[in-house]
């Protein structure tokens, strides 16, 4: 089929990004609260319009073909742009009102949502916050497509299309079984010989540590990796090993803990934490002024 002047709808390209993003009918169609025949339609009705398919249907899952792969590109870039045509009218409004989509990582989260999101509500009483907490590669993700307008990752990111605004830095402390606490504290090239306990792959969190004690990520390792900070304390609890932790997380991971916290005297392992955003988005002026609230809510935990 060819001449075609294809009619698109923004019903169908968000029908097709959620059918693309599940690889399958029935997840897709929940996503999008509609019933699996209509989603199957609108999909039918896209590719006629286009005169291509889009997907390769298989038995219990679907995938993009390889024109598939070039649409969702372009349609992301379209329904992101829609998506900042809605933040425009709201950037040109008065004050920060809606929906505000925030992203945060889980070596965060439990320890400085509570905080901020009080503060902000209180700061921005007409905002009403969604918040996605899961791993820096998937905020950035989400960001890039639109799904969030904001997200509080560690720094730096290291994307062109991304502004980074710092909000503070933490130090990060050794975690020891308590007959240790008496102990001189470890040097980074006594650490890297100690059972090191890590979050598992995909944490940035972890990744900060290997740096800190010169370590690869491809070394072999004999121990068991976590999959959150309290994990990790409780294994050291239970004399399995050390770990890391961030400053914020003290008080709430040790406080059931049988463990020992040393603070490093000399080489003093850090994190810069800070809010990062499209550079194209029209909300970076109302995004900066939440920073800055951000930034003086978080100081007080800092020590």
């Amino acid at each position: 089929m060819t001449g075609l002047s294809p009619n698109i709808t923004l019903r169908q390209l968000r029908y097709f990004e959620a059918l693309a993003e599940q690889g399958h009918f029935g997840r897709a169609a929940e996503v999008c609260a509609i019933s699996q025949p209509a989603l199957s339609v609108q999909i039918k009705e896209l590719e006629e319009s286009l005169g291509l398919k889009l997907f390769e249907r298989g038995a219990r899952h679907v995938r993009l073909t390889g024109f598939g792969v070039d649409f969702r590109t372009r349609s992301k870039d379209i329904l992101r742009a829609v998506g900042e045509l809605g933040d425009l009218a709201r950037a040109a409004g008065a004050g920060l009102t809606g929906r505000l989509r925030l992203g945060v990582i889980p070596t965060v989260a439990p320890y400085l949502l509570p905080q901020i999101v009080t503060g902000l509500s209180q700061s921005f009483p007409k905002l009403e916050f969604r918040i996605r907490e899961t791993l820096t590669q998937n905020l950035i993700a989400e960001l890039r497509d639109g799904r969030l307008d904001t997200a509080i990752v560690a720094l730096p990111v290291s994307e062109p299309g991304f502004t980074e605004q710092p909000l503070f830095e933490e130090e990060f402390v050794l975690v020891r079984p308590s007959p240790q606490a008496d102990w001189p504290v470890p040097s980074r090239d006594h650490l890297r010989e100690m059972q090191l306990l890590l979050l598992e792959e995909g944490h940035c969190f972890r990744d900060q540590a290997l740096s800190f004690c010169d370590m690869r990520p491809s070394e072999p390792r004999d121990i068991l990796d976590g999959s959150a900070l309290s994990t990790l304390v409780q294994m050291v609890g239970a004399g399995i090993g050390v770990t890391l932790i961030p400053e914020m997380a003290v008080a709430l991971e040790t406080r059931s803990a049988d463990v020992a916290v040393a603070r490093f005297t000399s080489d003093r392992p850090t994190r810069q934490m800070g809010m990062i955003w499209r550079k194209t988005t029209p909300l970076a002026p109302q995004l900066r002024r939440i920073a800055e609230t951000i930034q003086a809510l978080a100081k007080p935990s800092q020590t």
